[in-house]
């Protein structure tokens, strides 16, 4: 096969125009440590920088970072920007955010808008599955960070997680405020959190709410919440009050969660019939055995097709590795189609110019 047979058909995404009139706009900082190549010319910064924001898992940035710019009349916005924001919310759950932009999108562009589909990890969780159980223990501090980020990393890359904090053995303001956080990110991300051993932990957290003692708001909120999930309405309505009266503002709603069953997303990457493979859940870390499964899956297929339907986020890492593993693919005469990718995983894909080692097409 000569080289010119190598290269692979332009793809969807390198049609889209990514551009911007906010040329000042720096990279995202969130991007830590990674060091980012600059872009392909006419890509644009705000593209750029919610690629970055969202592979790091700064859902909310960048739906700002892409929201600010569409509404920004002075801008001059490409379709790729539009369909990064109206993806970003299907893979968010946000139905009624999708729905309040696709007429702007129509309008705009004068063609029929891409319909809702929830693409998050709630709705893409197989049933019947068995979500993966951490437990939190020791001391629920600040020092607790650490612990609670890795319980965040899991949850997202599973779509789902049961926290037992039944081996808890103490407890400080600080750290419920970063139990609270984390609970309040995953449910807005649509991530199902069920909990274990959580009776012991609400009567001592009640034990610290002390009414007319205006101390300690973040443990009487987590308490608040806890209720939530164990469905004690009576008892939040009590405690609400109470909360109203020490600290004089209004407290939180009730908003009846349902308590999940326990469930999980599905392999993070597996062959499929015919001869295909399949991308799905959020690929994280250096050592990711979906991606390694890949390039074993394509040393024995000549052409590949990869189906992302489900894939919801690749951070810079993988991106970077799916990279080296597809260059190599390509190298040996071999031609892999990334398809229905998401535009917000193929906005990076495109940063870290995985387009220009494979085949890449948008999801509808």
């Amino acid at each position: 096969m000569g080289e010119g047979a190598l290269l692979p058909p332009p793809t969807e995404l390198s049609e889209l125009d990514f551009s911007s009139s906010d040329a000042g706009r720096g990279l995202a900082t969130a991007a830590g440590e990674v060091e980012v190549r600059e872009a392909v010319s006419g890509i644009g910064a705000v593209f750029e920088e919610a690629a970055v924001l969202y592979a790091n898992g700064n859902v909310g940035e960048a739906e700002k970072v892409l929201a600010a710019t569409l509404d920004d009349a002075e801008a001059t916005s490409g379709e790729g920007l539009w369909m990064m924001l109206l993806d970003l919310y299907r893979l968010t759950g946000q139905r009624q955010r999708f729905e309040s932009r696709v007429l702007d999108y129509a309008t705009r562009f004068e063609r029929s808008p891409p319909s809702w589909v929830d693409l998050s990890a709630a709705a893409s969780r197989p049933a019947g599955d068995r979500a993966p159980t951490v437990n939190l223990s020791g001391s629920l501090a600040a020092q607790a960070e650490t612990q609670l980020r890795q319980i965040s990393a899991l949850a997202r890359r599973s779509g789902a997680v049961r926290i037992d904090v039944g081996r808890l053995r103490s407890v400080a303001d600080a750290g419920c405020a970063l139990l609270l956080s984390l609970l309040n990110e995953l449910a807005a991300e649509r991530i199902t959190v069920s909990l274990a051993s959580v009776d012991l932990f609400v009567e001592e957290l009640a034990r610290r709410a002390q009414v007319g003692q205006a101390e300690g708001r973040d443990t009487w909120l987590l308490l608040l919440e806890l209720l939530q999930f164990t469905g004690d309405q009576a008892r939040f309505e009590n405690l609400a009050v109470d909360y109203a009266i020490t600290f004089e503002e209004s407290p939180p709603s009730w908003r009846g969660i349902a308590l999940p069953k326990p469930e999980a997303a599905q392999a993070p990457a597996s062959a499929v019939s015919g001869g295909g493979f399949q991308l799905s859940g959020e690929l994280c870390g250096a050592s990711n055995e979906g991606l390694k499964r890949l390039a074993s899956h394509a040393a024995e297929t000549q052409d590949m097709k990869v189906d992302c339907a489900q894939l919801r986020r690749i951070d810079f890492v993988c991106a970077g590795l799916l990279f080296n593993i597809l260059a190599t693919i390509k190298a040996q005469g071999k031609l892999v189609t990334l398809f229905n990718v998401n535009a917000m995983v193929a906005a990076l894909l495109r940063v870290m110019s995985v387009d220009q080692v494979a085949h890449v097409t948008l999801r509808h």
